[in-house]
């Protein structure tokens, strides 16, 4: 989604580019992501999915927040890289926490997560951003943040209501803060953005790995299914960058003033991208099973996952498109309720066969999809 060095965007201005140290960044946030995953496959249970959804929802709010801060503060200075750094570690911390964050690490989840909270506000206030906003913002983060901070000392269903709190905090900060006085740098934010997809699908790649390492010697039905499970991973990567969707996702942007700007990041890149990186790791899990188990039937929260989560990530996808204006939607709708109807397959065939039908699926759709599309976008 790069462009030559020293180009301008559609308003004008000179193009920011992520650096490296964002990179590394999202490096840490993608161990978070693995710590998600397994603590979900050995917790396979509607609780367990109760938790690492909170988990999730609580860790992306302050990583996107800081996605928001180097786009209106890049890390081009010392000073800048080195409190960057420090909100790496507490991410650390906070990932190391999560698979015991429900009984007995929940207090250092919840200070680690208070050090994030901190780095990011200070950070904002010294961004040039009018302090009226940005006082507000990190007055109602650090609520946020008491409330995960004093969740931590609790358990079972109090810590978990009090997580649940602080989401549901999280979710109207945007509303409470003045958003037109942001200004959302659009290349570099779809570009983030994009980023921490690939790293998420890396996760993926790793769940295989560690399904497959349970077999001795690697016949071909594992082989199989972790093939197959790569190419599901293709198509969730079709789905987002197949015809360069982020390339015009930020031009649709580019051309609009700030609040509908701000607004459409808030509903695409927190929300939006909070239900693609939850499908990855509904995905991640559900395949490790599937590639140590391949001939093996599942039991029904496994092969639900494995079918969950690409289809989420379609109807998730789907709404982003839609957002967008990008067309059409009705294949990656259609596949993503059929992808859902495969959980029978895992239950009563096999895994490596419900593996590879969600593949024959996604790529039937995106076939069917080609079919579809103006001729001028193709």
């Amino acid at each position: 989604m790069t462009t030559a060095t020293g180009s301008t965007t559609a308003g004008g201005e000179a193009e920011l580019r992520v650096g490296p140290l964002e990179l590394f960044f999202d490096l840490v946030f993608v161990f978070t992501v693995t710590q998600l995953t397994a603590s979900l496959a050995h917790h396979l249970t509607p609780g367990g999915l109760v938790r690492v959804l909170v988990m999730l929802a609580v860790i992306w709010w302050m990583y996107d927040a800081f996605i928001w801060l180097t786009n209106a503060m890049p890390p081009s200075t010392h000073p800048r890289r080195a409190f960057l750094l420090l909100g790496m570690v507490g991410f650390l911390v906070v990932s190391l926490a999560v698979p015991h964050a429900f009984d007995g690490s929940g207090a250092a989840f919840g200070w680690a997560y208070l050090l994030v909270v901190a780095v990011h506000t200070g950070m904002f206030a010294a961004a040039g951003v009018a302090r009226g906003p940005v006082l507000r913002m990190g007055g109602l983060n650090l609520v946020n943040a008491a409330l995960v901070v004093v969740g931590g000392y609790l358990e079972g269903s109090a810590q978990l209501a009090l997580w649940t709190v602080s989401l549901a905090v999280q979710i109207v900060i945007p509303y409470l803060v003045d958003l037109p006085q942001f200004h959302l740098r659009s290349d570099h934010f779809v570009e983030r953005h994009g980023l921490v997809v690939i790293v998420a699908f890396g996760e993926s790649v790793v769940a295989l790995g560690a399904g497959a390492a349970g077999h001795e010697e690697l016949t071909p039905a594992p082989v199989s299914a972790a093939v197959c499970a790569l190419a599901v991973c293709f198509g969730l990567w079709w789905a987002y960058f197949g015809h360069d969707d982020d390339e015009r996702a930020v031009r649709y942007m580019e051309v609009l003033d700030d609040a509908r700007r701000n607004r459409i990041a808030i509903r695409v890149h927190n929300i939006g991208h909070y239900a693609l990186l939850l499908a990855v790791i509904l995905f991640a899990a559900g395949a490790e099973s599937g590639v140590a188990r391949p001939t093996a039937v599942l039991g029904t929260g496994e092969a639900a996952v494995l079918a969950a989560g690409p289809a989420l990530f379609l109807l998730a996808n789907t709404g982003i498109r839609y957002t967008f204006g990008l067309r059409p939607l009705l294949p990656r709708a259609v596949a993503a309720g059929l992808v859902a109807a495969t959980v029978p397959v895992g239950t009563r065939v096999s895994a490596l066969v419900q593996i590879a039908a969600i593949a024959v699926l996604m790529a039937a759709a995106f076939a069917w999809e080609e079919r579809r599309r103006p001729a001028r976008g193709r």
